[in-house]
């Protein structure tokens, strides 16, 4: 993830909530369900870059502070809001692959919803057979040449 993307993310969360630093972190573990947590050296120096931006306030809580999101950074984050969008969808996706990997591991027969979903991921099987056809494909022409691709 670059510095960018880190700034645009925690830009996002500070949107739907005033936190502290520690608490976007943990937000981080929570939307990718563990596979990412950034840490501490990486979000509060973004968290101090993106006060003197102009971007966040910051409220004195004690011994911590609670960042919020401020007018200049609402307007930057509406200028990225597409890219933002993209970022907390892939976050979104790893957190429904780390539940399929811990399920898969853990050889525990899968839960299924009312329609044939996957209760933990929301996948139905024709979605995910499709998916591996066509990752199998996409690889199979890896080393193609352009005409045979």
């Amino acid at each position: 993830m670059s510095a960018d993307d880190l700034q645009l993310m925690l830009l996002g969360l500070l949107e739907k909530n005033p936190s502290h630093g520690y608490e976007l972190i943990k937000a981080f573990g929570a939307l990718s369900n563990g596979f990412y947590t950034p840490s501490p050296g990486m979000v509060y120096p973004a968290l101090t870059y993106l006060e003197e931006l102009g971007y966040a306030t910051v409220e004195q809580d004690g011994a911590k502070k609670r960042y919020h999101l401020a007018d200049a950074g609402k307007a930057h984050l509406d200028a990225n809001r597409e890219r933002v969008a993209l970022m907390f969808s892939r976050f979104k996706h790893i957190a429904k692959k780390m539940d399929w990997m811990r399920q898969a591991w853990s050889g525990e027969p899968r839960n299924l919803g009312p329609e044939g979903e996957d209760a933990r991921t929301g996948w139905v099987p024709e979605f995910v057979q499709a998916r591996h056809a066509l990752r199998r494909a996409l690889m199979e022409r890896t080393d193609a040449s352009p005409a045979e691709q």
